[in-house]
């Protein structure tokens, strides 16, 4: 018979064995946080809503939400650097859509360092000529572009590749914005098919137009590898789903910026961010939010 002593002893090494195995059956992949946030480019007009008036609050929102991966649009390099700057743990990745390098917005993306390890990246533009930086096509009113990058789940490590793209899509011409989905679909099923892919971005288009089907619905009888994040969390659509705000209280009444994964992801949750404060939106889009979890 065990005494006292052993007995704790006993218990004390099973429940150390415990804790210290790296794997139980009722583990799970950790999750990652997504934001997509159109921020509104840095040197418009906007008065009182100018980004220097406002720049803190972007860093607010940002931080009170904590992202794993922050996809970004209409970010000029200053902006760009300003959110460096001013949070913690992130590096940045982006380019100026109108020559590559550092001209115009950046559809500028930044992940978490401890959680993911940069493998690759690039850049390329919506257009007929996609390598070709600064490229325009169809009937775009201005240059658009996407940013991707290819990273190693740290946390995950048996995990395959994370694929990540963000982009924003022209306001204008609508056959433009179903020619760059149809784009987005086809590098996702080129270049990404082994991996765990996410898309961010601002793609002024709302659930159920063309763009949104030539992304998300069957081609040829075959399912679209991508999925609506949020939809998949929310099936039933409701009033004020609406992501722009026009930096007032009463959104638009469609979402037009859209956080999509592909199916080996579980989406965990969903949801538009409508924080503001003392009467004061961050930008003029709502930022977007997903936690994804790996199968």
């Amino acid at each position: 018979m065990m005494n006292t002593a052993t007995l704790t002893l006993a218990v004390a090494l099973i429940a150390f064995a415990h804790a210290a195995s790296p794997l139980v059956a009722d583990d799970k992949p950790a999750p990652v946080r997504v934001m997509s946030f159109n921020i509104r480019y840095g040197t418009a007009n906007d008065g009182d809503n100018h980004w220097n008036k406002r720049k803190d609050l972007v860093i607010e929102v940002i931080k009170a939400y904590d992202p794993d991966l922050l996809g970004t649009q209409e970010t000029l390099a200053f902006q760009r650097e300003y959110i460096e700057k001013n949070t913690e743990g992130y590096e940045g990745f982006g380019v100026g859509r109108d020559d590559g390098k550092d001209k115009g917005e950046q559809t500028a993306m930044f992940f978490r360092k401890a959680h993911f390890e940069k493998l690759d990246g690039g850049h390329f533009w919506l257009s007929k000529t996609p390598d070709e930086p600064g490229s325009k096509s169809w009937d775009t009113s201005l240059t658009r572009m996407v940013s991707w990058l290819k990273l190693r789940d740290k946390k995950n490590k048996d995990a395959p590749a994370v694929i990540w793209f963000n982009t924003h899509f022209d306001h204008r011409g609508p056959e433009a914005r179903i020619e760059s989905a149809k784009l987005i679909r086809q590098r996702v099923t080129d270049i990404a098919a082994d991996a765990l892919v996410i898309v961010t971005g601002d793609f002024n288009a709302a659930e159920g137009s063309k763009p949104y089907q030539a992304m998300f619905e069957p081609l040829n009888e075959k399912a679209s590898p991508l999925v609506d994040s949020f939809r998949k969390k929310h099936p039933e659509k409701l009033e004020e789903e609406g992501s722009f705000n026009s930096f007032g209280p009463r959104p638009g009444k469609e979402r037009i910026d859209w956080i999509a994964c592909c199916r080996q992801w579980t989406v965990l949750d969903a949801k538009i961010d409508r924080w503001h404060k003392d009467g004061r939106w961050p930008s003029d889009h709502f930022p977007i939010t997903a936690e994804l979890q790996s199968r």
